[in-house]
């Protein structure tokens, strides 16, 4: 048995075992969705980091860094890995400023367990119309995102050990439904302290070695420049709209962070607010990190590797990290491209899972049923979902197109709508209701339509989305029928 293969059955049989133990702390629905909100700000900040970067950034942002260096040359891209970079950083801390702290506090004084619960709370006793719109939302974006994420271990196992695409995704979906459905969001935060910590070292130590193996950065730089000088440059050799589109996209991948269900789980789970200013300063500083591991990893690549080694760039850091590491330690990295993937499907399959069994089933089918069996059924909801992006996984498109289809729905359907409900009390009910649709749909007939080649979906949709909360808002307090949000 290679050394390879020992340090990644240690690190599965490690997350395994999580599942295992907490299992029995999964008693009640807020235990099972939201860890009774007990958790503390370290667990909470690499439990949000951990899921908000998946298997998009370790194999599909470092893959497009080495297809096409910093700023797309080739404008094969609309979001460059540079800008995207810059602007999932800025979204990063843009959410834990604007968004972490009011959304504990209202969580906790609503009682909701789950965003669309909140958003009814927030304007009406009961509403199903606003649960039922913001759960369909959530399902359809979340079955492909949690699809990129099977679709991710599929092809690192395959690049590592040979195995067949299909063998690799039901290995990664199986561990991953397994201890999501026995221990619920203590397993899911635990799993992803230590999967956080795994890919911090993976982003870091990898590109750092391989660069001391290339000359450091001046022989880096010759290696590349000797494929296309434009490859290290911000814009890419890109001008007038195409560069402007290209900023613009990949700050909209940032406004994306204001409206992730899975991520503004975290905020909603933290022991106290007063917690959020340690929780933001710890994730902040991962970010910064992670992304500029992720960018660096891609050019280190680019150099040793050289261009079109990889008919799938995708594939890159898992054989990057065997190529240069020893056995073991290639082992245990490339679990970070497991745990990103694990880490993010896990807590997709969690705010799945929740928005289906306590917005749908529990507030509308049976609300008095008993929380045990409410646990049992929200177990079952998990493994139906996992079957569902096993399916999904097999689809055509990237790990990194996927995920920003379904980055994009769920950005521009919630980041508005929830961004206006915490800061300006003369939100309506109607207006998040109208917002959601607005965001979510802009998303899908834009992916569709001749538009799709012009700019990033989450762009003009977020901010059409914006625009319709505030039109419909203040158009109800002009006729009088709105209600202020408690």
């Amino acid at each position: 048995m290679s050394t390879v293969v020992i340090g990644f059955i240690i690190y599965l049989i490690g997350i395994l075992i999580v599942g295992l133990i907490t299992a029995r702390l999964a008693k009640t629905l807020p235990d099972y969705l939201l860890a009774g909100r007990k958790l503390g700000p370290w667990v909470v900040a690499f439990s949000e980091r951990a899921s908000g970067e998946s298997g998009w950034m370790l194999l599909g942002l470092t893959g497009l860094v080495y297809a096409t260096g910093l700023g797309d040359p080739s404008g094969t891209k609309l979001e460059p890995a540079l800008w995207t970079g810059i602007g999932c950083v800025s979204g990063i801390i843009t959410s834990w400023f604007l968004v972490a702290r009011r959304l504990r506090v209202a969580s906790e004084k609503t009682g909701a367990l789950t965003i669309p619960r909140l958003l009814e709370l927030k304007f009406r006793p009961s509403d199903p119309a606003m649960r039922l719109v913001a759960t369909a939302i959530i399902t359809f974006c979340f079955a492909f995102y949690i699809a990129a994420q099977f679709d991710a271990a599929g092809k690192s196992l395959e690049q590592v050990f040979g195995w067949s695409h299909i063998s690799g995704v039901l290995t990664g979906a199986v561990i991953i439904v397994f201890y999501t459905l026995m221990g619920g969001f203590f397993a899911v935060a635990w799993t992803d302290f230590v999967q956080g910590w795994i890919m911090l070292t993976t982003l870091v130590v990898l590109p750092l070695v391989t660069l001391g193996q290339l000359g450091g950065w001046e022989g880096l730089a010759g290696r590349i420049n000797a494929v296309d000088p434009q490859f290290l440059t911000m814009t890419g050799g890109r001008t007038g709209w195409p560069l402007l589109a290209g900023i613009l996209g990949g700050f909209g991948v940032g406004m994306g962070y204001l409206g992730q269900p899975h991520l503004l789980a975290r905020y909603m789970s933290i022991r106290s607010a007063d917690d959020i200013k340690i929780s933001r300063r710890i994730a902040g500083v991962w970010a910064f990190l992670a992304f500029g591991g992720a960018i660096l990893m891609g050019l280190v690549a680019l150099g040793y590797f050289g261009p079109d080694y990889f008919t799938d760039p995708e594939k890159m850091m898992p054989a990057l990290a065997v190529e240069i590491l020893p056995g073991w330690l290639a082992g245990i990295l490339i679990c970070g491209a497991l745990a990103a993937m694990m880490s993010t499907a896990d807590s997709q399959l969690l705010v799945t899972t929740s928005s289906i069994a306590e917005d749908v089933y529990h507030q509308t089918i049976n609300p008095g049923i008993d929380q045990r069996k409410l646990v049992f059924i929200s177990r079952m909801i998990t493994f139906l979902i996992g079957l569902l992006g096993i399916l999904l996984s097999q689809l055509p498109r990237s790990i990194f197109d996927k995920v920003l289809f379904a980055w994009a729905g769920l950005g521009a359907a919630f980041g508005p709508a929830l961004l206006l409900t915490l800061w300006w009390k003369g939100t309506t009910r109607n207006g998040v209701l109208a917002g959601m649709i607005t965001g979510f749909l802009t998303v899908i007939i834009w992916d569709n339509s001749p538009l799709a080649g012009t700019i990033y979906s989450l762009v003009p949709a977020f901010a059409l989305a914006m625009a319709v909360v505030l039109a419909v808002s203040l158009l109800d307090r002009k006729n009088d029928t709105w209600l202020p949000a408690r």
